[in-house]
């Protein structure tokens, strides 16, 4: 694969990933946050069982066997995705389509800060002014209303908290395990049951709603968490990071759009100020450690 191709596939990725918000409002029409998250990863889960199943028998072929240690990061990675996705599903019921894709991407400058936190490792300057130029973009995008901002955007807000530490943790331990799909695969199913038993305890499923949701969540199954999740490793083995970064972060403009056009979102100038301040930022993040580097490089 070529780096524009994997550009186009990392331009895809984000893409699916704005769109499928406007799926998982929409699901909302039959059943509960926890249910159509249950139901759309334990889809995913059936999607890349085959591609994991394969990977098992390839490392079983080699005497390659999961140890305890593996399965328990493998379903604490499934924890932190039912919290992060579970979280937003919820968020998404009480605000508008834009405001969680804006809002969600507020893991992007949290993932540094968590990592200085937990694993000691110093983030970079552009931290500091970034996570505070989200915090000033979050509070316009929420209606710049004092401090008491729908009670969506907080659940997402929340949600962004479980993402970044998902994402702090799941390079690491798919480095470890060395088995994408299985890690894939396995965290999904965690997701899925755990989101569906919290489910059943909690809401009234019946199969009428999901019958109702069906497309939705196929749609979010499918397309968002099989595809998109594969599909973005796949294009970050070919892309630069500087481009991945950029590409990537497209995510949340993607969601604004399509719920523009899908769901008749509207933003007000303060709302137009806060989109743009947390995209600037999440980009500024990522960009300014890369051209720090390559500027040692060529001094060196």
């Amino acid at each position: 694969m070529t780096r524009t191709q994997a550009n186009l596939v990392l331009l895809t990725v984000a893409l699916i990933w704005g769109s499928a918000f406007v799926a998982q409002a929409e699901g909302m029409a039959g059943v509960g946050p926890l249910t159509f998250t249950g139901i759309r990863f334990l889809l995913g889960a059936a999607i890349v069982l085959p591609l994991a199943r394969r990977e098992w028998q390839q490392r079983s072929s080699h005497c390659l066997r999961a140890s305890t240690g593996n399965v328990l990061w493998v379903g604490a990675l499934g924890v932190l995705l039912m919290l992060g996705a579970a979280l937003q599903q919820i968020g998404i019921t009480g605000t508008t389509v834009t405001n969680a894709g804006f809002l969600t991407a507020l893991y992007v400058p949290l993932v540094p800060l968590l990592a200085w936190l937990l694993l000691r490792t110093r983030p970079h300057w552009s931290v500091w002014p970034t996570s505070l130029g989200c915090l000033g973009g979050s509070w316009l995008l929420s209606g710049a209303q004092g401090l008491a901002p729908a009670a969506g955007d907080l659940w997402v807000i929340a949600s962004s908290l479980f993402w970044a530490l998902h994402v702090l943790f799941v390079g690491r331990i798919a480095e470890r395990i060395a088995a994408p799909f299985l890690v894939a695969g396995g965290q999904f199913l965690v997701c899925g049951l755990g989101s569906l038993l919290w489910g059943t305890l909690s809401e009234t499923i019946t199969l009428a709603g999901i019958r109702q949701a069906m497309l939705p969540i196929g749609y979010a199954g499918i397309v968002s968490v099989a595809i998109g999740f594969t599909a973005q490793v796949i294009g970050q083995r070919y892309a630069q990071a500087a481009d991945a970064a950029i590409i990537l972060s497209a995510e949340t403009v993607f969601a604004a759009l399509f719920g523009y056009l899908l769901m008749g979102d509207r933003l007000h100038a303060g709302g137009i100020a806060g989109c743009m301040l947390i995209l600037a930022c999440i980009i500024i993040v990522q960009i300014a450690p890369l051209q720090r580097a390559r500027q040692r490089a060529r001094a060196r």
